[in-house]
């Protein structure tokens, strides 16, 4: 196996593990979490009706005209900022986070505090 598919094995057992743990509802939705190399989207989602209800991602026309590379911390955190705003403007205050098996630093923190400065809690 390759260091490359060791990487990805370890961060789909991650995925699994977490994801045992936390489902969305009504009341307090799923907020999750994806990166690639050059993007990063998140989303929040009812798991029990199985329906997006908020998402934002680096490739959306807004971000896109800012910086066309998505890949950084600063693009991470202003797609945290305007997730939280959505949210809040649909009436979600309270989200459980799913890190989606990635480690909770770089990229992925800097979305998950930008949303909690914009008003979610989690």
């Amino acid at each position: 196996m390759s260091e490359t598919a060791i990487k990805t094995e370890r961060r789909r057992r991650r995925k699994r593990r977490v994801r045992g743990r936390i489902f969305g509802t009504p009341e307090c939705p799923r907020l999750t979490v994806f990166r690639s190399l050059k993007h990063i989207y998140a989303q929040v989602i009812d798991d029990q009706a199985g329906t997006t209800l908020v998402s934002a991602g680096s490739t959306d026309k807004d971000f896109r005209a800012r910086s066309p590379h998505g890949g950084n911390r600063a693009m991470a955190a202003a797609i945290g900022k305007i997730l939280g705003e959505k949210a809040r403007a649909k009436g979600i205050e309270r989200v459980a986070f799913d890190r989606n098996g990635y480690r909770y630093h770089g990229r992925i923190k800097a979305l998950a505090d930008a949303a909690r400065e914009a008003g979610l809690k989690f």
